[in-house]
């Protein structure tokens, strides 16, 4: 039987300010073509882990290996990795048509290839008519769909989300979920997605990993936390959470 080498791995991540435990141990994979939740509170250690893992801060200990080798000592712009920040971080100055090809000039392809790989990316996420816009003639949910597709236009080997649905109101953030899930599917993407919201979790999720105070209390399918939760803490803050909703 085939052993599948994960797409990335966390091997005993320890990180510290201050003298307070941010990140405690911390080890977890993430396979190919999964969608994989951090789900905690704020100041779990949740957008630290994120931070480490694109390169812009760095561990105190523990390895960081994508596809078995290790690319702690790597650039952000070299681990192979994208990622769509909360509030999308996109240019307004700039046309939904040059957001997205601005990272592949870059990288520097062409600007015929550019233009080519941004507008094929834009048709896959149903912008092609909106792009000679300004982020602020767009709608949330189409701000967002741009960020995502100017991070697949990299194509990149992972993408990291950081909670990037949260900004938007209760119907669009219905939608996009909708949508975000739909994009991961077609794309076969790997994407490891950060939340403190339970519901976005359980819905969008392979795999969730609940953190607290930098441990991972549980790492596991939604149905498997849901039916058999492995701590108190995860019982009342994802269980008992999704029962009051429901």
């Amino acid at each position: 039987m085939e052993v599948l080498t994960p797409k990335l791995s966390v091997r005993n991540l320890c990180k510290s300010y201050d003298n307070k435990i941010v990140l405690n141990n911390l080890s977890f994979d993430l396979m190919e073509g999964e969608f994989l939740s951090i789900l905690g509170p704020s100041g779990c250690g949740k957008t630290t882990l994120l931070r480490i893992l694109i390169g812009l801060e760095k561990a105190d200990s523990g390895e960081i290996l994508k596809s078995g080798t290790d690319i702690s000592g790597l650039s952000s712009f070299d681990r192979g990795m994208g990622i769509v920040f909360q509030n999308y971080a996109l240019f307004p100055n700039m046309t939904v048509l040059q957001n997205v090809q601005y990272a592949l000039t870059l990288r520097k392809d062409t600007k015929k290839e550019a233009k080519n790989i941004a507008m094929h990316t834009l048709e896959q996420v149903g912008l092609l008519d909106q792009i000679n816009k300004k982020p602020a003639q767009l709608s949330g949910g189409q701000q967002q769909r741009v960020a995502i597709a100017r991070t697949l236009a990299m194509n990149p080997d992972i993408i990291l989300l950081d909670e990037p649905i949260s900004a938007l109101d209760v119907t669009n953030r219905e939608i996009m979920k909708a949508e975000l899930k739909s994009l991961q599917k077609k794309f076969h993407a790997t994407m490891l997605f950060i939340t403190h919201d339970q519901e976005e979790a359980f819905f969008l999720s392979d795999r969730i990993m609940v953190m607290n105070s930098g441990n991972v209390e549980q790492l596991d399918t939604p149905h498997s936390i849901y039916q058999n939760p492995a701590s108190d803490y995860v019982s009342s803050f994802v269980v008992d959470q999704l029962d009051k909703k429901y």
